[in-house]
Parts: structure tokens; sequence; C-alpha cells
């Protein structure tokens, strides 16, 4: 992600920005790390994601509700600006999930 706008320190370079793990047909896991340049983490902060896609916009809903009660929204569900209709949140037992339904996703493939 280094590049002449946004240059990265060396002790940072070779950290995982993103890497995606598909699980089933159309969710995955997703894990990064966080550079030190990004500020003071813990292990709430660095850790995997569960990223769901829904099929419809009120599965997403139902989904994002459920699973989202008793934990802490980090981004309410809503339309996106890259288009999609979603949600983040860290649920009661501290994992972090994702729900997201994409109107343009083909599921036909």
């Amino acid at each position: 992600m280094a590049s002449a706008e946004f240059e990265v320190p060396e002790k940072d370079a070779n950290k995982i920005m993103t890497i995606v793990l598909p699980i089933g047909k159309h969710n995955v896991l997703i894990a990064n790390d966080v550079p030190e340049f990004m500020g003071r983490v813990n292990e709430n902060e660095n850790r995997s994601k569960i990223s769901i896609s829904a099929e419809s916009r009120e599965e997403a809903d139902k989904l994002f509700n459920g699973l989202s009660a008793g934990g802490n929204i980090e981004g309410a569900i809503g339309d996106s600006p890259w288009g999609t209709y979603a949600g983040m949140f860290r649920d009661k037992y501290g994992i972090e999930w994702i729900v997201e339904f994409n109107p343009n996703y083909n599921r036909q493939i």
C-alpha cells in the first residue's frame, strides 16, 4: 500500500493489509495486521472479521440485527458509498462481523 503519496515505515512494510479466506459460496473470513503508524492497538483491533453476503436487504437486516444484539455497532447497516448495503459490528462475544448485500452481484454464476 506504500506509494509516493503514502509512505510506510520499513518496520510495517511487510504487514498484511487484508487477507481473505472464502467460506462456502458467498462468505469470507477477513484478517489484517494493524501497522504501528496507525496508532496504538489492542487485541480487539488486530483480529479476524467474518463477512456475510446476504441474498437481500431484508436478509441483511435480519442477520445484522440478530448477530449484533448485545454487541457494539461499528458501522450502522445502510447504503454504502461503493453501492452495497452493509454494516459492521462486534458481537457480544467480541467477534467482528461485516454483513453486506450487493444488489449488483449476479448470484446465478
